[in-house]
């Protein structure tokens, strides 16, 4: 899963710090229909696997409360979110392409996210996280509750059968449901569905990317508004 929604800049377009941010009422609410929407079909989990970051943390204890598990959550800190650098330092003229540069496309190694960390530097501790968890034989049905970027990493990983690459144009909505089946290879992941987001499977409400979105909230302390 990726968390439920966030409120990252306040109505004058400043940032809150990323790493405390809590979900909102529309995060709290996607993760609880997630929830119900596993319970539903009766899916139980043998592990919980967490970023430890508190938006992972609150989604993952939202959509136990729903399934009726109780399970101490797993804190995988390198399944972090890819990190950005300081949003001060990007110049004016590639703030756009700092936000949405790492997920357009087959994005390239070197390529940094809003100045920070790469996606190469992403791949180096997501890969070896799945790895160590795949080779453990003791579970069978595990949810892990990460990140948009991560997430990314993870299902480029399964869909080009262990391949060092990154598919940045694949939607990741808040608070959706991916739903891999793996093997012990590399090649042998199956995915059964992506981006499932239980209030709104259609996702009609917008036609934004998620950094498209954030862009223009953080545009409103940076850019002059424009007639």
């Amino acid at each position: 899963m990726r968390h439920g929604s966030v409120t990252y800049f306040d109505e004058a377009g400043k940032p809150h710090l990323p790493e405390a941010v809590p979900l909102n009422e529309a995060g709290r609410t996607q993760a609880a229909a997630a929830g119900r929407a596993l319970a539903a079909d009766g899916v139980k989990f043998d592990r919980v696997i967490v970023s430890g970051l508190p938006r992972t943390v609150e989604t993952a204890m939202r959509v136990l409360a729903e399934t009726g598990q109780q399970i101490a959550l797993e804190t995988w800190p390198e399944l972090a979110e890819i990190r950005g650098g300081k949003l001060s330092g990007i110049p004016d003229d590639k703030l756009r392409e700092a936000f949405t540069g790492a997920f357009e496309g087959v994005v390239p190694e070197q390529r940094r996210f809003l100045g920070g960390e790469s996606v190469g530097e992403l791949m180096d501790r997501v890969h070896p996280a799945i790895a160590r968890l795949l080779a453990d034989e003791t579970w069978d049905t595990v949810l892990l509750v990460l990140h948009g970027g991560v997430n990314r990493a993870i299902l480029s990983y399964a869909l080009t059968g262990g391949q060092r690459l990154f598919l940045g144009n694949m939607s990741q909505a808040a608070g959706c449901i991916n739903a891999l089946d793996v093997g012990s290879g590399p090649h042998d992941w199956i995915l059964r569905f992506s981006n499932y987001s239980p209030p709104a499977p259609l996702q009609t409400g917008t036609r934004s990317t998620t950094m498209e979105q954030l862009f223009k909230e953080y545009a409103k302390s940076r850019l002059p508004s424009r007639p």
